[in-house]
């Protein structure tokens, strides 16, 4: 990103837009994986109605937190700056 608020480029505009469909598209594969994790036995077994609605209930709660972590996580990464906050220093490891 620019600094000190200037217009961001088109390759700066792109990059995001690439990283929030990531975030997005990411979000959606572990909200659903983990959706069918906690709701999947309620489909393969033959479980009762109460049963079958806490899992289907608790699934999609789940699957909700999963999905907004998983974006947020994403954006707050791509957001961190690429350079050391002090210029010209370098990691003392390095």
């Amino acid at each position: 990103m620019t600094e000190y608020g200037g217009r961001r480029t088109q390759a700066e505009r792109d990059a995001i837009t690439v990283e929030i469909g990531y975030a997005l598209c990411s979000a959606v594969f572990a909200a659903a994986l983990v959706f069918g994790a906690v709701a999947g036995p309620a489909f393969a077994f033959d479980l009762s109605d109460a049963a079958r609605g806490t899992l289907v209930g608790s699934g999609a709660t789940v699957a909700a937190v999963v999905f907004f972590a998983r974006v947020v996580s994403v954006l707050m990464r791509f957001r961190r700056p690429d350079q050391p906050s002090q210029p010209g220093r370098t990691n003392p490891d390095s």
